[in-house]
Order: structure tokens, then C-alpha cells, then sequence
């Protein structure tokens, strides 16, 4: 189960999205507007954040530049601007994936899962590499042959 901080201004949608996405699994919180979003984002540290642009009090490429100042925590955008140059502008903000409004429920929990996996395979240290006798450290960049350490070049 993932942890959502869903910052969404429209109450009709963030109860319907928040209702959807818990019972896909998720624990699911929300904020209605920019600044209060950034509160629940360094506070409750969740595991990714569904943030729509259109907010009350800042625009939601100004909160994803803030958060991105502080955190690495995955967002999707679900928004309804399907305009290009919007997009580009959300993703080199920092956004990790952008969805257009109206979607479903599905559809954005597919895209949860998605970035989630992605986010939790960046994280995961590199497995060693074993071939014969030989062990390779990925994480601590070494190597072993039959227990001995090798005296490599950097780039070796």
C-alpha cells in the first residue's frame, strides 16, 4: 500500500479521487491548495504525489518547483491543461509523469504503480555481479577474484 498526497482544489474530484484510490489499496491524503500541499508533503513524507495545476492560491508548476527544492518524491500531474507546451513545462519542473483530466480512477492508479516501480528500482542498490570466480561490487565499485580484492583503475 502507497502512501497519496492528492493536492486537488475541486472538492467533487478529490473526494472522488481520494474514495477510488483507497480502495485500489492506497492510504490516501489531500490538500485543496498550493501552499497547504507543500505543508502535508514535508510532513507526512508520502510515497508520491497526484498534483493538480490549477490551484487557488499558487499555479502548479510553482509547487512542484518548491517541492522539487526539498524533496525527490515522485509526482504525477492530473490536470485538465492538455495544451503541449504545458506539459513540456510541467515535466522540466520536475513532474514524473502528467495525465489529462478526465481519466479513470484505473487508469491513474496504473500510472501510480508505474512511477512507484520506477521510483523504488532507482532507489535499490545494484546486485553484485558473480561470474565464475570472478565478484563484481556495483554499490562500492570493486572487484574480486576468488576472494581477493582487484587493484583496478577507476575506469578499469
Amino acid at each position: 500500500m502507497a502512501h497519496l498526497l492528492l493536492v486537488e482544489d475541486d472538492a467533487q474530484v478529490r473526494s472522488a479521487l481520494t474514495r477510488a484510490l483507497t480502495e485500489r489499496g492506497h492510504a490516501v491524503t489531500s490538500a485543496s491548495a498550493g501552499m497547504p500541499g507543500l505543508t502535508r508533503a514535508l510532513q507526512d513524507r508520502p510515497d508520491l504525489i497526484v498534483l493538480d495545476l490549477g490551484l487557488p492560491d499558487l499555479d502548479g508548476c510553482e509547487v512542484l518547483r518548491m517541492l522539487r527544492a526539498v524533496s525527490a518524491v515522485p509526482v504525477i500531474v492530473a490536470t485538465a491543461r492538455d495544451d503541449e507546451p504545458q506539459i513540456v513545462r510541467a515535466l522540466d519542473a520536475g513532474a514524473d509523469d502528467y495525465v489529462v483530466k478526465p481519466f479513470s480512477a484505473a487508469h491513474l492508479d496504473a500510472r501510480i504503480r508505474a512511477v512507484l516501480r520506477r521510483s523504488r528500482d532507482d532507489d535499490a542498490e545494484p546486485a553484485p555481479v558473480r561470474v565464475g570466480g570472478l565478484l563484481i561490487e556495483q554499490a562500492g565499485r570493486e572487484a574480486f577474484l576468488d576472494g581477493a580484492r582487484l587493484d583496478l583503475t577507476p575506469k578499469e
